[in-house]
């Protein structure tokens, strides 16, 4: 049996240190839903409760901001995909000019700064009288979430054999035939995987929400 070297070892601590410094704030926080706190603030344990997920419904305007929440997560994110889809098809499949202009601006989002976006969008509604409410945390969060739609898609399309639909052409099938029974169930799994990222990033998502949401909780 091999030995393990002392640069194994080493590599086992290190990932299990990095492991815990990223659980060990969420065990924390599940934990502390079992207080019952003193004050409005829950970050000294007093006693153990289960009033906060007996009653975690019974609140209405939380419930009220977590059904626009999603509500605004499955708007956005369902363009965003449709938008970031086709996006990742163009870039991929066919040369077009300007190709690596459209690659830096799709990564741009993804490098800017929450507040830097949210102060940016918060202007340009301002500057055009656009009512700050639900439709432009819509076009916020659709935004940003392109970016990551149209990247995780194009990554599973640089996959795909092309050749698949040259046979289904030769066999006779017209364009939008073969997009429907060849291309398009090959990519499902990327849309798919997509869709629930950008899901998560809006749900997740509250600086750009702050600049754009104006009296929507």
């Amino acid at each position: 049996m091999r030995r393990r070297g002392p640069g194994t070892w080493f590599l086992y601590v290190v990932t299990v240190l990095g492991f815990g410094y990223l659980f060990i704030p969420l065990v924390t926080i599940a934990v502390f839903t079992f207080n019952e706190p003193a004050g409005r603030f829950n970050t000294a344990w007093q006693k153990f409760t289960w009033d906060n997920w007996a009653n975690a419904f019974k609140a209405s305007d939380y419930l009220s901001a977590f059904g626009t929440s999603l509500q605004v997560a499955f708007i956005a994110c369902t363009i965003a995909t449709v938008l970031g889809g086709l996006m990742s098809l163009a870039i991929s499949r066919y040369r077009i000019q300007g190709g690596a202009a459209i690659n830096m601006l799709l990564v741009l989002p993804l490098t800017t700064p929450e507040i830097v976006m949210g102060a940016s969008l918060f202007t340009l509604f301002f500057n055009q009288n656009v009512g700050r409410g639900f439709w432009t945390i819509v076009i916020g969060h659709t935004l940003f979430c392109v970016s990551f739609v149209a990247l995780t898609i194009k990554a599973r399309i640089r996959g795909l054999d092309w050749s698949l639909e040259d046979a289904a052409a030769d066999l006779g099938s017209p364009p939008l035939r073969t997009f429907a029974k060849v291309t398009f169930p090959m990519i499902v799994p990327g849309i798919a995987a997509a869709f629930m990222l950008s899901l998560a990033l809006s749900i997740d998502d509250y600086i750009i929400t702050s600049f754009v949401a104006g009296n929507t909780s």
